[in-house]
């Protein structure tokens, strides 16, 4: 058996530096094709990226989640924009990203840069073969007054018409939607691009927003978090919002919200890394930051199809003499026994529960392996914890782990005691004698 704690994380890529991963490979691509196929995504860019030099290369790389059957929803920001144009010009603006106060000059600013960003990405997509339309899907009201203050010309989204998303995306047309919408009479009204993402994928179901960003993903406490369950990016919002950078407090806000309302995944990506948006999307690593729903949402049941990927998963450990070597065929007949933890739908982590027929007050907890990339992230203590609360459902009373290299992990991080193998049914204790591994036994009772 093996935990987190058998190897240091690999680093994280540097801004500065493509990513090692190479998606582009499409056998790397292929094993998530299914997966996310027919599914949408909205992909949110910040106006600095539409200034980045990588910005055509990402346009290219909306190509190819287009040619593989993903359906694409773009909404895009114009705070970089708004804010050259307000200095080329001489004319203050009250607000540069649509959170605060929008006047007049700035509400004029604000539609002469989203023009020129949608004109930007229409360009871009052109080039690669991509329809796509500017849309007048969402509708706004005007925020009102806030804390005394009047908002002026800054909107909130009232409604957002998803039968024109709908059509156009049926029709493989990309809808672009700006971060200056209309009101009731017609009339223009600036709204926040993060805020604008999150409506869209609660309207249309999204299974992902994907925030591309100036920003290696979300920074809290002066790092990069690479995943982040809703529930803690909620109370840190909450409680300590000055441990989450400024650069991250409106993503990591509008991730809880679109989590809440329905959306699976929120991704948080520099868009400034060249392959970043694959690399993240098509790779069990990532290179950003993702936020999911609650930690035990990403455990289920491991079913007939999950054995390869079992297999696959396990042999390095099984190299190591840290797991019992199973094949193939051996893992998918007992594939009832086996749970997964999964990052983005991509199998990261396992563990088999087992139960003895002549002692149904005892499981025992097996093949417990984390890859090492997601190692100090307490994966595993969070899959031994998952295992004991079926164990406890199912009526035991105690479980037992078997262990070679791992048995700190188990009796410092997750409980257990060490005993000895005369506790094991006779069944079992035979199994133990034959295989020679000379394994601890450790045990946990289940209150």
């Amino acid at each position: 058996m093996t935990n987190e704690n058998g190897q240091p994380s690999p680093a994280a890529p540097s801004t500065a530096q493509a990513t090692t991963i190479k998606p582009t490979d499409l056998r790397g691509i292929l094993q998530y094709v299914p997966r996310f196929q027919g599914q949408i995504f909205v992909i949110a860019i910040d106006g600095s990226i539409v200034a980045d030099e990588n910005f055509g290369n990402l346009l290219v790389d909306i190509a190819v989640l287009r040619s593989l059957g993903i359906k694409v929803v773009l909404v895009h920001g114009i705070g970089h924009q708004l804010q050259e144009l307000s200095a080329l010009r001489g004319v203050p603006i009250s607000n540069s990203d649509g959170t605060g106060v929008t006047d007049a000059a700035t509400l004029d600013l604000s539609i002469r840069a989203s023009s020129r960003v949608a004109h930007l990405i229409l360009e871009g997509l052109t080039g690669s073969s991509l329809k796509a339309a500017i849309t007048n899907a969402v509708r706004v009201v005007p925020v009102g007054i806030l804390k005394g203050i009047d908002q002026q010309l800054t909107g909130k989204v009232d409604r957002i018409d998803m039968d024109l998303l709908t059509m156009l995306i049926e029709r493989q047309v990309v809808p672009l939607i700006s971060p200056v919408a209309f009101g009731p009479d017609g009339k223009s009204l600036r709204v926040n691009s993060d805020l604008l993402a999150a409506e869209t994928a609660q309207a249309l179901q999204a299974t992902k927003i994907i925030y591309l960003a100036p920003t290696p993903g979300l920074e809290i406490e002066g790092n990069v978090r690479h995943e982040i369950s809703v529930d803690a990016l909620r109370t840190l919002l909450s409680e300590h919002p000055e441990q989450i950078a400024e650069t991250s407090r409106s993503k990591a806000t509008h991730a809880v919200r679109a989590i809440e309302s329905g959306t699976a995944r929120v991704h948080v990506v520099d868009g400034r890394v060249f392959d970043g948006l694959l690399n993240e999307i098509f790779s069990n690593e990532g290179v950003g930051s993702l936020v999911y729903g609650n930690d035990y949402q990403q455990i289920r049941k491991a079913t007939r199809r999950d054995a390869r990927l079992l297999y696959n998963l396990t042999r390095n450990a099984v190299r190591r003499e840290e797991l019992i070597h199973r094949t193939q065929q051996a893992i998918e007949k007992n594939i009832d026994d086996f749970f997964v933890f999964e990052v983005d739908e991509a199998v990261i982590a396992c563990v088999t529960l087992m139960f003895y027929p002549d002692q149904p007050e005892t499981a025992e907890i097996g093949s417990l392996y984390v890859l090492p990339f997601y190692h100090n992230r307490g994966i595993g203590k969070k899959m031994v914890e998952y295992a004991c609360l079926q164990a406890k459902e199912r009526g035991a009373k105690r479980v037992i782990a078997l262990s070679t290299q791992s048995f700190g992990f188990f009796s410092n991080v997750c409980g257990f005691e060490e005993s000895t193998k005369e506790i094991l049914p006779e069944a079992r204790l035979k199994q133990y004698d034959e295989s020679g591994r000379n394994a601890r036994v450790l045990t946990r009772d289940i209150p």
